[in-house]
């Protein structure tokens, strides 16, 4: 994976709960939303979990709350230290580990239940380093193991071409945010995300700006990369079904 997505998760990593109007709701919302998910196809408890896009920790904590045993890992240092920190003052045990999830050489478990890439991870790699994560994944599953990813609703938004996003405002009158994107359209399938949050301080507004690159992963793509992986029972689970706030996907691993 590119140098610059892990740069722009490393600045982001210690104002990354800033996004979320209430980042420790925001854990156990997602939480009651995906471990049930899981569930449907995977009865048994505790899973043992492999998180590849842990990030802060949002849905790793929230699988470790629920009992789940779990592995999380990212590619930026700064966002697993912080997952870390994050996971030990809320009281759950997680083993956590920095490693790209184009190759998961670092994880050195496998037989895992379930696999998840969340938080529209995914879309920051080439097609062809796409292909390269999901294989990658493949190879930490038990037979029958689950794959649980999401992304944006690229098959829409390749058509729209939004130019901005939000703005959101949360807070109260004298400790107020301000958080909002703009989209910088490169190509037809290629986007920089400039995240900018502004704070309300004692000495006036601040701004914090942070810049990645993505691309429009469309369902059909991610849908073929799973089956070369060896991957069935694709299932997409668009928003007004699951209550998750992007696309999801689940697979089997045969």
């Amino acid at each position: 994976m590119e140098s610059t997505t892990r740069d722009f998760y490393e600045a982001l990593a210690d104002h990354y709960h800033l996004i979320f109007e209430d980042w420790d709701k925001s854990i156990g919302r997602q939480a009651a939303i995906l471990n049930p998910l899981l569930h449907s196809v995977l009865p048994r408890t505790p899973l043992k979990i492999l998180d590849c896009a842990c990030g802060i920790g949002t849905q790793a904590i929230g699988f470790a709350q629920a009992g789940h045993d779990v592995v999380a890992s990212d590619l930026s240092p700064a966002a697993v230290a912080r997952a870390r920190r994050e996971a030990e003052a809320r009281g759950v045990s997680i083993s956590f580990a920095v490693a790209d999830m184009t190759s998961l050489a670092e994880i050195k478990e496998s037989g895992f239940d379930a696999v998840a890439a969340l938080d529209n991870a995914l879309p920051h790699l080439a097609p062809a380093q796409l292909k390269q994560a999901v294989q990658a994944m493949a190879t930490k599953f038990r037979p029958g193991g689950v794959l649980l990813a999401s992304i944006r609703d690229y098959d829409q938004l390749i058509v729209e071409r939004p130019a901005v996003q939000g703005p959101v405002f949360y807070g109260a009158a004298g400790n107020r945010r301000i958080v909002h994107q703009v989209w910088d359209w490169l190509a037809e399938d290629h986007y920089t995300v400039h995240l900018y949050i502004t704070l309300e301080t004692d000495g006036g507004w601040r701004s914090h700006h942070f810049a990645s690159q993505y691309r429009c992963v469309l369902r059909g793509e991610l849908t073929a990369a799973f089956e070369s992986a060896g991957f069935a029972q694709i299932r997409w689970l668009m928003p007004e079904e699951s209550d998750f706030y992007q696309p999801l996907v689940m697979a089997t691993k045969l």
